[in-house]
């Protein structure tokens, strides 16, 4: 996971905050069990992440010419590669 355990909490506490102060929502149930639902979800997206990158990682070495990490065109292709495997899990359009 690329976030730690006290990132994660910290960013809850963060986003529970900002939500409730702007008036975004109006919290029906315990402040922890909002934050821990936070924190699940910041979680499971960062997996989702996780398990992209690698499918990417994977396809670009998969290339018959090996495309030199961090160049240009690598960049380029990441970002193509990223794009469409987000848009397969419906998390872009």
């Amino acid at each position: 996971m690329m976030l730690s355990e006290d990132k994660i909490s910290h960013l809850s506490h963060v986003l529970f905050k900002g939500l409730t102060e702007k008036k975004l929502i109006e919290p029906i149930d315990e402040e922890s069990k909002i934050r821990a639902e936070i924190k699940r979800v910041i979680i499971a997206e960062l997996k989702i992440g996780e398990e992209i990158n690698a499918i990417v990682r994977k396809k670009l070495l998969s290339f018959s010419r090996k495309i030199a990490e961090g160049s240009p065109e690598w960049e380029v292709l990441y970002k193509k590669f990223y794009k469409e495997e987000e848009i397969k899990r419906g998390r872009a359009s």
